[in-house]
C-alpha cells in the first residue's frame, strides 16, 4: 500500500497520558471552570463580611487588600473585575481553611454552634445560681469575677424592669472572650 497510513484519531491516545493517568486525573476544562467560579463565590462571600470580622480571619495579605479594594469599589463593572481578581487569587490559596473561617464567622459551622449553645447554657446557670462564678473562675483564672457579678445582678434588674437585655448581652460577650482566650 503506497499513500499515507490512516489513523483512527477516536481511538489513539496520548503515550503519556496512558503511562501517567494524565487524562483521567486531571480535571476537565468544565470542571475547572466550576471550582473558579466557587472560589469566585467564596471571595464575594468574604467581600460582604465587615472589616472587623474579616481582620480574624487568616488569609494572605494581597488578598486581604483585594478585599478591601472590592468593598471600596462601587460601579458595577470595577466591582465585576475586581471579583475576577479575587477568584484568581483564591485559586493560589487552600480553601479549605477559609471556608471554615468563613462559615465559623456565620455560624454555619456545628462547632461554632455548639460552642455558641454551651456558651448560652453557661450563662443561663449563672443567671440562676452565683456559685457558678467559682467554676468560671477556677476555668479562667484570669477572669474578672467582679465584672460577672455586676453584669448577672444587672440582667436580672432587666429582667424584673422589662428593660432591654443591654447586660445579658454583655454578659454573653465576656463569657465569649473568656473562651477565646
Amino acid at each position: 500500500m503506497t499513500g499515507r497510513q490512516r489513523y483512527n484519531h477516536t481511538k489513539m491516545k496520548n503515550l503519556e497520558d496512558l503511562e501517567s493517568g494524565g487524562a483521567a486525573a486531571r480535571p476537565s476544562k468544565s470542571q475547572r471552570k466550576r471550582d473558579m467560579h466557587a472560589l469566585q463565590d467564596m471571595g464575594a462571600e468574604l467581600v460582604e463580611l465587615p472589616l472587623e470580622r474579616l481582620a480574624r480571619i487568616e488569609m494572605p495579605d494581597d488578598l486581604r487588600q483585594a478585599l478591601r479594594e472590592a468593598q471600596r469599589l462601587t460601579k458595577h463593572e470595577a466591582r465585576r473585575r475586581q471579583m475576577q481578581y479575587i477568584g484568581r487569587l483564591m485559586r493560589d490559596v487552600d480553601p479549605a481553611p477559609l471556608r471554615e473561617a468563613l462559615d465559623a464567622v456565620k455560624g454555619a459551622s456545628a462547632v461554632e454552634t455548639a460552642r455558641q449553645h454551651r456558651l448560652e447554657k453557661l450563662r443561663e446557670r449563672l443567671l440562676e445560681d452565683e456559685t457558678v462564678l467559682t467554676e468560671i473562675g477556677a476555668a479562667h483564672p484570669g477572669a474578672d469575677i467582679t465584672r460577672l457579678r455586676q453584669l448577672r445582678r444587672g440582667t436580672l434588674h432587666e429582667r424584673e424592669a422589662g428593660k432591654p437585655p443591654k447586660h445579658f448581652r454583655e454578659l454573653f460577650r465576656l463569657l465569649r472572650e473568656l473562651e477565646n482566650e
